[in-house]
Protein backbone atom coordinates (compact mmCIF):
# COMPACT_ATOMS: atom_id res chain seq x y z
CA UNK A 1 0.00 0.00 0.00
CA UNK A 2 0.98 3.41 -1.34
CA UNK A 3 0.85 6.51 1.19
CA UNK A 4 -1.15 8.75 -1.13
CA UNK A 5 -0.15 12.26 -1.03
CA UNK A 6 -2.51 13.48 0.78
CA UNK A 7 -2.08 15.46 4.40
CA UNK A 8 -2.64 13.08 7.38
CA UNK A 9 -6.29 13.26 8.90
CA UNK A 10 -7.15 15.87 5.84
CA UNK A 11 -10.61 16.26 5.28
CA UNK A 12 -13.02 18.97 3.14
CA UNK A 13 -14.27 21.80 4.93
CA UNK A 14 -17.83 20.26 3.43
CA UNK A 15 -17.13 16.97 3.33
CA UNK A 16 -18.32 14.06 5.60
CA UNK A 17 -16.55 13.12 8.67
CA UNK A 18 -14.45 10.18 9.78
CA UNK A 19 -17.30 8.38 11.55
CA UNK A 20 -19.68 9.01 9.18
CA UNK A 21 -17.53 7.43 6.30
CA UNK A 22 -16.49 4.48 8.68
CA UNK A 23 -20.41 4.31 9.36
CA UNK A 24 -21.29 4.58 5.64
CA UNK A 25 -18.52 1.96 5.17
CA UNK A 26 -20.31 -0.46 7.63
CA UNK A 27 -23.49 -0.53 5.65
CA UNK A 28 -22.04 -1.64 2.59
CA UNK A 29 -19.95 1.60 0.90
CA UNK A 30 -16.34 0.57 -0.15
CA UNK A 31 -16.13 4.26 -1.59
CA UNK A 32 -16.40 5.84 1.89
CA UNK A 33 -13.25 2.90 3.29
CA UNK A 34 -11.25 3.93 -0.10
CA UNK A 35 -11.76 8.45 1.59
CA UNK A 36 -10.23 6.87 5.08
CA UNK A 37 -7.50 5.11 3.40
CA UNK A 38 -6.92 8.22 1.64
CA UNK A 39 -6.97 10.47 4.51
CA UNK A 40 -5.21 8.68 7.04
CA UNK A 41 -2.68 6.31 5.31
CA UNK A 42 0.00 8.87 5.20
CA UNK A 43 0.06 9.72 8.65
CA UNK A 44 -0.52 6.50 9.39
CA UNK A 45 2.70 5.09 7.66
CA UNK A 46 4.74 7.78 8.96
CA UNK A 47 4.15 6.70 12.33
CA UNK A 48 4.61 3.22 11.90
CA UNK A 49 8.16 3.42 9.49
CA UNK A 50 9.55 6.05 12.61
CA UNK A 51 8.74 3.49 15.11
CA UNK A 52 9.78 0.28 13.58
CA UNK A 53 12.53 1.69 11.27
CA UNK A 54 11.86 -0.75 8.17
CA UNK A 55 10.18 0.79 5.65
CA UNK A 56 8.76 -2.84 3.74
CA UNK A 57 7.58 -3.57 7.39
CA UNK A 58 6.13 -0.72 8.11
CA UNK A 59 3.94 -1.15 4.40
CA UNK A 60 2.81 -4.47 5.89
CA UNK A 61 2.28 -3.02 9.03
CA UNK A 62 -0.13 -0.51 7.30
CA UNK A 63 -2.13 -2.94 5.65
CA UNK A 64 -2.40 -4.79 8.67
CA UNK A 65 -3.97 -1.79 10.71
CA UNK A 66 -6.64 -1.47 7.72
CA UNK A 67 -7.34 -4.83 7.69
CA UNK A 68 -8.49 -4.46 11.28
CA UNK A 69 -10.75 -1.50 10.10
CA UNK A 70 -12.18 -3.82 7.96
CA UNK A 71 -13.08 -6.78 10.24
CA UNK A 72 -13.94 -4.16 12.82
CA UNK A 73 -16.17 -2.15 10.72
CA UNK A 74 -19.39 -4.49 12.33
CA UNK A 75 -18.87 -3.71 15.88
CA UNK A 76 -17.66 0.75 14.79
CA UNK A 77 -19.80 2.54 17.01
CA UNK A 78 -19.08 6.49 17.25
CA UNK A 79 -18.08 6.06 21.14
CA UNK A 80 -14.14 7.62 19.98
CA UNK A 81 -13.33 9.45 17.74
CA UNK A 82 -11.76 7.87 14.41
CA UNK A 83 -8.23 9.35 14.71
CA UNK A 84 -7.50 8.26 18.13
CA UNK A 85 -8.97 4.74 17.68
CA UNK A 86 -7.10 3.66 14.27
CA UNK A 87 -3.63 5.21 15.55
CA UNK A 88 -4.47 3.14 18.67
CA UNK A 89 -4.70 -0.18 16.41
CA UNK A 90 -1.05 1.04 14.77
CA UNK A 91 0.18 2.19 17.98
CA UNK A 92 -0.47 -1.38 19.32
CA UNK A 93 0.85 -3.34 16.24
CA UNK A 94 3.80 -1.14 16.57
CA UNK A 95 4.72 -2.44 20.37
CA UNK A 96 4.42 -5.81 19.51
CA UNK A 97 6.85 -5.18 16.09
CA UNK A 98 9.31 -3.65 18.96
CA UNK A 99 8.82 -6.80 21.14
CA UNK A 100 9.21 -9.10 18.47
CA UNK A 101 12.25 -7.53 17.26
CA UNK A 102 13.78 -7.10 20.54
CA UNK A 103 13.23 -11.16 20.76
CA UNK A 104 14.85 -11.44 17.56
CA UNK A 105 17.74 -9.40 18.37
CA UNK A 106 18.50 -10.92 21.58
CA UNK A 107 18.29 -14.17 19.68
CA UNK A 108 20.84 -13.06 17.48
CA UNK A 109 23.32 -11.53 19.52
CA UNK A 110 23.59 -14.80 21.56
CA UNK A 111 23.70 -16.57 18.38
CA UNK A 112 26.83 -15.28 17.25
CA UNK A 113 26.55 -15.58 13.76
CA UNK A 114 24.94 -13.30 10.78
CA UNK A 115 21.31 -14.21 9.02
CA UNK A 116 19.59 -15.89 12.20
CA UNK A 117 16.11 -15.78 10.80
CA UNK A 118 17.08 -14.71 7.45
CA UNK A 119 18.58 -11.81 8.59
CA UNK A 120 21.85 -10.64 7.42
CA UNK A 121 22.55 -9.23 10.66
CA UNK A 122 25.19 -6.27 10.17
CA UNK A 123 24.61 -2.37 12.21
CA UNK A 124 21.10 -2.19 13.14
CA UNK A 125 21.47 1.90 13.03
CA UNK A 126 21.95 1.19 8.94
CA UNK A 127 18.08 0.15 8.90
CA UNK A 128 16.57 3.02 10.28
CA UNK A 129 15.24 5.85 8.02
CA UNK A 130 16.76 8.89 7.95
CA UNK A 131 13.50 11.70 9.45
CA UNK A 132 12.66 14.20 6.64
CA UNK A 133 14.08 17.53 6.59
CA UNK A 134 12.59 20.65 5.15
CA UNK A 135 13.88 21.24 1.58
CA UNK A 136 15.79 24.72 2.44
CA UNK A 137 17.92 22.18 4.69
CA UNK A 138 19.19 20.54 1.66
CA UNK A 139 22.30 21.49 1.91
CA UNK A 140 23.12 20.04 6.21
CA UNK A 141 20.39 17.31 4.80
CA UNK A 142 23.22 14.05 5.72
CA UNK A 143 24.11 15.77 8.80
CA UNK A 144 21.17 16.70 10.44
CA UNK A 145 19.26 13.49 9.41
CA UNK A 146 21.75 11.66 10.96
CA UNK A 147 21.66 13.73 14.46
CA UNK A 148 17.84 13.52 14.21
CA UNK A 149 17.80 9.72 13.82
CA UNK A 150 20.15 9.55 16.23
CA UNK A 151 18.53 11.58 19.11
CA UNK A 152 14.45 10.53 18.19
CA UNK A 153 16.08 6.68 18.27
CA UNK A 154 17.31 7.88 21.90
CA UNK A 155 14.26 9.23 23.66
CA UNK A 156 12.56 7.07 25.90
CA UNK A 157 9.86 5.17 24.76
CA UNK A 158 6.71 6.89 26.35
CA UNK A 159 8.42 10.67 24.83
CA UNK A 160 8.80 8.99 21.54
CA UNK A 161 5.55 7.94 20.76
CA UNK A 162 4.18 11.52 21.84
CA UNK A 163 6.37 13.41 19.65
CA UNK A 164 5.87 11.06 16.61
CA UNK A 165 2.06 11.28 16.68
CA UNK A 166 2.51 15.11 17.68
CA UNK A 167 5.09 16.23 15.02
CA UNK A 168 5.06 13.33 12.56
CA UNK A 169 0.90 12.20 12.33
CA UNK A 170 -0.04 15.44 13.34
CA UNK A 171 -2.41 14.56 16.27
CA UNK A 172 -3.62 17.23 19.07
CA UNK A 173 -2.66 16.57 22.61
CA UNK A 174 -6.02 15.26 23.46
CA UNK A 175 -6.16 12.96 20.22
CA UNK A 176 -2.75 11.05 21.97
CA UNK A 177 -3.87 10.80 25.35
CA UNK A 178 -6.77 9.04 23.76
CA UNK A 179 -4.88 6.92 21.50
CA UNK A 180 -2.53 6.34 24.26
CA UNK A 181 -5.10 5.73 27.11
CA UNK A 182 -3.59 8.56 29.49
CA UNK A 183 -4.35 11.93 30.14
CA UNK A 184 -4.15 14.81 28.37
CA UNK A 185 -2.05 16.40 30.92
CA UNK A 186 0.30 13.54 31.27
CA UNK A 187 0.72 14.04 27.00
CA UNK A 188 1.20 17.62 27.79
CA UNK A 189 4.19 16.87 30.33
CA UNK A 190 6.03 13.96 28.12
CA UNK A 191 6.37 16.72 25.14
CA UNK A 192 8.59 19.27 26.71
CA UNK A 193 11.13 16.46 28.00
CA UNK A 194 11.29 14.87 24.65
CA UNK A 195 12.02 18.56 23.37
CA UNK A 196 14.45 19.46 25.19
CA UNK A 197 16.14 15.96 24.88
CA UNK A 198 16.30 16.60 21.52
CA UNK A 199 17.36 19.91 21.84
CA UNK A 200 20.17 18.50 23.77
CA UNK A 201 21.31 16.08 21.09
CA UNK A 202 20.98 18.67 18.62
CA UNK A 203 22.51 21.91 20.45
CA UNK A 204 25.93 21.89 18.56
CA UNK A 205 24.48 22.33 15.38
CA UNK A 206 24.05 25.69 13.84
CA UNK A 207 21.72 27.76 15.65
CA UNK A 208 18.90 28.36 12.89
CA UNK A 209 18.75 24.32 11.98
CA UNK A 210 15.39 23.74 13.66
CA UNK A 211 13.85 20.63 14.89
CA UNK A 212 10.76 19.15 13.09
CA UNK A 213 8.03 21.58 11.28
CA UNK A 214 6.31 23.07 14.32
CA UNK A 215 8.44 21.57 17.07
CA UNK A 216 7.64 22.93 20.35
CA UNK A 217 4.91 25.31 19.36
CA UNK A 218 1.37 25.94 20.86
CA UNK A 219 -1.01 25.83 18.17
CA UNK A 220 -2.51 22.58 16.64
CA UNK A 221 0.08 21.09 14.33
CA UNK A 222 -1.41 20.15 10.92
CA UNK A 223 -0.59 17.51 8.70
CA UNK A 224 3.14 18.19 7.68
CA UNK A 225 4.50 14.47 7.19
CA UNK A 226 6.32 13.02 4.51
CA UNK A 227 7.68 9.78 2.69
Amino acid sequence: MAPSAQAPGASPPDGPSDAELMLAFRDGDARAFQTLVQRHQRGIFNFILRSVRDRGRAEELLQEVFLRVVRAKDRYERTAKFTTWIYAIARNLCVDESRRARFRDHQSLDAKRPGRDGESGGNLMSRIPAPEVPTDEAAEAPTLRKRMKVAIEALPDDQREVFLLRQISGLSFREIGETLGVPENTVKSRMPYALEKLREKLGDLRADAPLPAGAGKGAEPEGRAHV
